[in-house]
């Protein structure tokens, strides 16, 4: 029988296998999700490195989000991960939802990223 976390490993597998067909070499924009706190990080998969990185654990972030798991905060991350990225010289990145459902949280992270002015 399949557990909770097996189907999820199972959906992050078929995500990520699309990306790199799709991806034509442009970075990839990883977000992860925990049930305190979000996480975003630009990553460069050719040579393994991660470019630029968000989370609302991030002094900048913390002490003006009332908590770091809503949707508001996901929206901060999506600014400040747009922000860092394009100050690093990055436009355009592949959005990597990860196992996750492309709603709530991780959608407004997205939104969010694209008003800071990354193309996705």
């Amino acid at each position: 029988m399949m557990t909770p976390k097996d189907l999820f490993e199972r959906r992050k597998r078929r995500a990520r296998q699309s990306l790199k067909a799709k991806s034509h070499g442009r970075l990839r924009l990883s977000v992860f999700r925990s049930g305190q706190n979000i996480y975003a990080q630009v990553i460069d998969d050719q040579q393994g490195v991660t470019l630029a990185a968000a989370s609302s654990l991030d002094k900048t972030l913390k002490d003006s989000l009332k908590t770091g798991a809503d949707k508001q905060a996901a929206a901060a991350v999506g600014k400040l991960i747009a922000e860092r990225a394009v100050a690093a010289g990055i436009t355009e990145v592949v959005f990597d939802r990860g196992g996750y459902i492309y709603h709530g949280r991780v959608k407004a992270l997205a939104d969010a990223a694209r008003e800071g002015g990354l193309s996705f």
